[in-house]
């Protein structure tokens, strides 16, 4: 921890110009102590921040890492959590999975695995072999019991079967440790949680040879391969690991720097067998000062295959990282530290997400770390020796079903063993069994993406709120001019119903029935007939219609140029010829129909381009010369319409009807003009529906510009419906 610590305040790119402080305590596996540093750690007011040469002693502590063991931590976290103070563990008898509940220690982190995915290991390694009996024993400790519970939870969900579980704690009397020792004696099998105190029964008798699997307290520890009844041992352990710089620092230490900690001392004395200041009692030699640590060869020296140190050099790491993210920001390209925000590290270790020496490092919602292991195992060498040697890995992030869930398919990991995948979504519109595959084109997958089921079909049906308003605005417009032609039929020996051509009035009024009608033909399930009636109606009736309105903008015309002096024009337009003018345009339209219906009429599709998921039912034009030709022909007459109706807006009669035209054929051709990039644009039955808006406003706009000021004057105003007040031009 001094090594990374001292490795921190050295980097230009992390905390710069912050420095680490550190306190370290040796609880000595005691809880009393434990609580006793925790208090102690914890009773400070305002944090104090490194500045200068000086370091405040006072002050409350951010973070701690620590402690070794379940028991200790968990007195540590109910503590230090009452303060908010995070606490990361890194060591293997702290991985009680007690301390994942996040409701009693939520201050509590870790950079080592809960024993909770050690157990699921364990139990999938003993699957693995096919052993499905054995024997458990654990320390009665709080990491020994829940690990126990853990394993025995996850050799259930196995299919394994525990024939006895035993536990003790080195305090035990020697005749539990015997009896404890005898079970093992009896079993083939047997699975064991932190033994070490037991080994020393069983090596006064060791029973003969049992396959042992051993957790990653004890599984590495080169203390325990000197009992060779052990050997061929197989367990998980945390992952092996190399720190640079770490030997170069630790074989720094020099006599004067090792007395200034008690610690130091402790390990320098033992380590070359001398003493480092003369005691009274002590029969070791004084150190000269020419010990050397690069010729020592101990396991302090041996830093190739670090495992528990390496996740106390990433818990330092965490806290910095998390320090860096509260207090750091980048401006103008560097990085500037403001030691005076007050901080929250606990929320600042939740969201940490980091690599470090090529390890990542980040903590789930419970503040757990991704799990992973080495499987290791005790093999005996030529010479006699027990080594523990790596012969494969586990992984917890990586996937444990044989096969993927539905919706999914396996993706190989890059640089990974082919058991190694990840399962992905299957892309939209494809389901898996097992790959993914696409459904056939009328079919879409269901929402677990497992099965595919027939494409729901779209349409504008009259169960709709959409097509039901459009369809009761449609009735109503033609109720409107059912109602119109009433009154004016009422009122038809009068002089305003007289003066504007009331054959050609009842025939408009008979098309805009049509027109109003003819929009509830796109409504409903597309057919083969429906399809070539809905156009064909549609240009059929509004032609008629446009037609009737060209007629009486020509009589307007006509009538003014007959009240001149010497001009009998009206001879040449009367009631014959206006029929026959609306019976030409019309006939006109029916041709290009009826050859649109020969060469290539509408007909009803499936249309699967517009959305994935659904099939849109339409009419498809068939003939699109066709469709824009009925569209065009009706533009024509409606722009001719209007033309002649802007020349007459100026007459000088009272009521002057060509002024009403030129209003309604504006209205008319400024809806459908909107109506082509609309229609265009519009998807699946929106194209339709847009359709009948266009066909309902440019009736309305006819029906309520001609017609409403007529009826307006005759049921309201009696008194203008007089000829003296039409044929007054004032």
């Amino acid at each position: 921890m001094i090594f990374a610590i001292e490795e921190i305040n050295k980097r230009p790119d992390l905390l710069p110009s912050i420095k680490l402080g550190y306190q370290i305590y040796d609880s000595c596996a005691s809880v009393p102590v434990a609580v006793h540093v925790a208090f102690q750690l914890s009773n400070g007011q305002d944090p104090v921040f490194y500045k200068g040469s000086n370091c405040s002693q006072s002050g409350v502590v951010m973070a701690a890492v620590g402690e070794s063991g379940s028991t200790p931590s968990i007195s540590m976290s109910r503590i230090m959590g009452s303060f908010n103070i995070p606490q990361v563990n890194s060591h293997h008898y702290a991985t009680c999975a007690c301390l994942s509940d996040k409701q009693q220690y939520p201050n509590f982190f870790r950079t080592i695995p809960s024993d909770q995915f050690q157990a699921d290991a364990l139990a999938k390694l003993v699957k693995y072999f096919g052993w499905t009996w054995i024997g458990a024993v654990h320390s009665d400790s709080d990491y020994g019991n829940s690990g126990m519970a853990s394993f025995l939870d996850a050799a259930l969900r196995e299919g394994i079967c525990v024939e006895y579980i035993e536990s003790y704690f080195r305090t035990d009397p020697s005749s539990k440790i015997q009896r404890v020792a005898d079970a093992i004696r009896r079993c083939q099998l047997f699975h064991m949680y932190n033994f070490a105190f037991l080994l020393e029964e069983l090596a006064l008798d060791p029973p003969p040879p049992r396959q042992w699997i051993g957790s990653e307290s004890w599984v590495t520890d080169t203390f325990m391969v000197k009992y060779r009844f052990c050997a061929g041992a197989i367990g998980v352990a945390i992952p092996q690991s190399v720190i640079p710089g770490l030997r170069d620092f630790l074989l720094d230490l020099s006599p004067s720097g090792v007395a200034a900690s008690t610690l130091l001392t402790e390990f320098w004395e033992d380590a070359f067998n001398c003493s480092l200041r003369k005691s009274p009692g002590v029969n070791k030699g004084l150190c000269d000062g020419t010990e050397d640590l690069k010729r020592l060869e101990n396991p302090y020296t041996e830093t190739s295959q670090l495992r528990v140190t390496n996740m106390v050099y990433k818990a330092a790491y965490a806290i910095a990282h998390a320090f860096h993210n509260a207090l750091c920001k980048e401006i103008n390209g560097t990085t500037q530290c403001d030691k005076h925000i007050k901080l929250d590290i606990f929320l600042e270790l939740k969201k940490i997400n980091f690599s470090e020496n090529g390890y990542h490092v980040s903590f789930d919602t419970n503040g757990e770390p991704v799990a992973a292991y080495e499987v290791v195992n005790w093999q005996t060498k030529d010479n006699g020796n027990t080594e523990v040697v790596t012969v494969g890995y586990y992984d917890a992030s990586l996937p444990i079903m044989r096969f993927c869930p539905s919706g999914t398919r396996k993706v190989l990991q890059k640089r990974k063993p082919i058991c190694c995948y990840d399962c992905v979504p299957c892309p939209e519109g494809e389901i898996n069994s097992p790959d993914c595959f696409p459904c056939p084109r009328e079919f879409w997958p269901n929402a677990k993406k497992d099965a595919c089921f027939p494409k729901p079909l779209e349409y504008l049906s009259f169960e709709e709120i959409l097509s039901i308003i459009l369809a009761a605005f449609s009735v109503s417009g033609a109720c409107l001019a059912i109602i119109t032609a009433v009154v004016l039929f009422h009122h038809r020996t009068t002089p305003m119903v007289r003066a504007n051509n009331s054959e050609l009035s009842f025939l408009l009024l008979f098309s805009l029935i049509l027109c109003f009608l003819c929009s509830l033909t796109f409504i409903g399930a597309p057919s083969e007939w429906s399809c070539m009636l809905r156009h064909t109606a549609f240009g059929i009736t509004f032609v008629l219609c446009i037609s009737c309105v060209l007629g009486k903008t020509i009589v307007v015309l006509m009538a003014f140029k007959a009240t001149l002096p010497g001009n009998n024009v009206m001879k040449w337009f009367g009631p014959p010829q206006q029929r026959m003018t609306v019976v030409s345009f019309t006939l006109i339209q029916v041709i290009i129909c009826i050859i649109w219906l020969v060469v290539s009429p509408p007909f009803p599709r499936k249309n699967l381009t517009t959305y994935k998921e659904k099939i849109v039912l339409e009419c498809a034009l068939g003939s699109a010369v066709g469709f824009w030709a009925v569209l065009g022909y009706i533009g024509l007459l409606a722009v001719f319409c209007f033309v002649l109706a802007f020349l007459a807006r100026k007459l000088p009669d009272n009521f002057n009807e060509a002024k009403m035209i030129t209003f309604s054929m504006l209205i008319f051709c400024a809806v459908w003009i909107t109506f082509i990039p609309a229609y265009v644009s519009s998807p699946g039955k929106f194209t339709v529906a847009v359709e009948i808006f266009a066909i309902l406003a440019s009736s309305f706009g006819l029906i309520l510009c001609i017609f409403a000021p007529k009826c307006f004057i005759i049921l309201f105003q009696p008194e203008k419906n007089t000829k003296k007040y039409l044929m007054n031009k004032n």
